[in-house]
């Protein structure tokens, strides 16, 4: 079931912590997600491919992968009735999530599973308190300043990695004798759809800082999404991210150039979990995940766009130009974590003054136990 109800309320930092607070007072924890330990078992489909390293940080990892169907589905004695909440039911990275709802994979566990449109500053108070069970979104700024507060929120899964083609990034208009290879960041204007708080300050920074420049050394412009390019052309920007497929429309121009953008192999978002499913009932939080990853080994265990009959669903299921699909490379689709990613975030944030506190470390942050029991691994 698919619904699209948007929430209006920005919450700020400050009303999240209250919100936290009280949610501490209500008895929700930030200790171990693990009440108990759990029994995990081989899984059939599932080899050595299923689980990487986390500390691999290679640009060329090959994503965790199981057998097309596998992990195989194991049903709940009881249906369960949970509901993700996710930014937006258009973008390609949620395109698992509603396939796995198209083709049954929730049902076939047991899971009657209801897709919410909310932004992330109105989901995480809900998903704290356990009105909404899971979100489709990213360890953003304003998650991590939450679990500072008291929320009991975890990132459990990745989503996906660009692939080397893609261009999706910072892109730079270039003076006169400037190259790709030779532009100062320092003191430009840079406009984003995205705020500071996104998970993109820390690709963003790490770009800028190849040049010069750093989170604290530019100017920012939040535009809306169809005027940053604009934008960028008309030169009421020096720089601006730019997301599949806009960046498009400037690749191969000599008048720019692509500074970087996501790193390769390393997801910066997918799924959080409140309390509910972390203790509560870890069981349905397998069985969400597992279903999860049967729908990326299934639908997208590589370059899922060759199939042009998949595109075309696709296209169905995201309301989207078929055409506008097939002119950016395929997401790589990865439900794991890296290590020392949400590290890396909060260095970002901080740089960008959008942290609240102390940084916190990745046990507060990170929860792979859910996923590596849905594979079979065991530490």
């Amino acid at each position: 079931m698919r619904t699209r109800n948007v929430g209006t309320t920005l919450l700020v930092s400050g009303a999240l912590l209250i919100g936290a607070s009280a949610c501490a007072e209500n008895g929700a924890s930030s200790g171990s997600s693990a009440a108990k330990p759990r029994t995990i078992t081989a899984v059939e489909g599932c080899g050595k491919g299923s689980w990487t390293d986390p500390s691999d940080l290679s640009p060329d990892r090959k994503p965790a992968r199981c057998a097309a169907g596998a992990p195989a589905p194991v049903e709940l004695a009881r249906t369960r009735k949970l509901t993700i909440a996710t930014g937006t039911l258009s973008a390609e990275y949620v395109a698992p999530l509603e396939m796995a709802v198209e083709k049954g994979e929730f049902k076939k566990e047991g899971l009657d599973i209801t897709l919410k449109v909310l932004p992330t500053p109105d989901a995480l108070p809900l998903l704290a308190k356990g009105d909404i069970d899971a979100q489709w979104a990213a360890p953003e700024a304003a998650v991590m300043n939450g679990i500072l507060g008291g929320f009991d929120i975890k990132w459990v899964a990745g989503n996906f990695s660009p692939d080397p083609k893609s261009k999706s990034g910072l892109w730079v208009r270039l003076k006169d004798g400037q190259s790709a290879a030779q532009v100062e960041m320092a003191g430009r204007k840079m406009g984003t759809m995205i705020g500071k708080g996104s998970v993109i300050s820390y690709p963003m920074n790490t770009a800028l800082k190849k040049h010069g420049g750093g989170l604290d050394k530019i100017q920012f412009q939040q535009l809306g999404s169809a005027d940053v390019l604009t934008a960028l052309q008309n030169g009421g920007v020096d720089s601006a991210w730019l997301l599949d497929p806009v960046w498009r429309k400037v690749d191969g121009d000599r008048r720019y150039a692509f500074l970087g953008g996501q790193p390769q192999g390393e997801p910066l978002g997918g799924l959080l979990f409140g309390p509910k499913l972390l203790k509560d009932d870890p069981d349905a939080g397998v069985a969400l995940l597992r279903a999860y990853i049967r729908t990326v080994n299934t639908y997208f265990p590589g370059d899922y766009k060759k199939d042009p009959a998949l595109v075309t669903e696709l296209a169905g299921l995201l309301k989207t130009d078929k055409d506008v699909l097939e002119s950016t490379p395929s997401l790589r689709m990865d439900w794991e974590i890296r290590g020392g990613t949400t590290d890396r975030l909060q260095a970002a944030y901080k740089a960008a003054g959008v942290a609240d506190g102390d940084p916190l470390p990745e046990s507060r942050t990170v929860d792979r136990k859910l996923y590596e029991e849905a594979v079979g691994h065991t530490s």
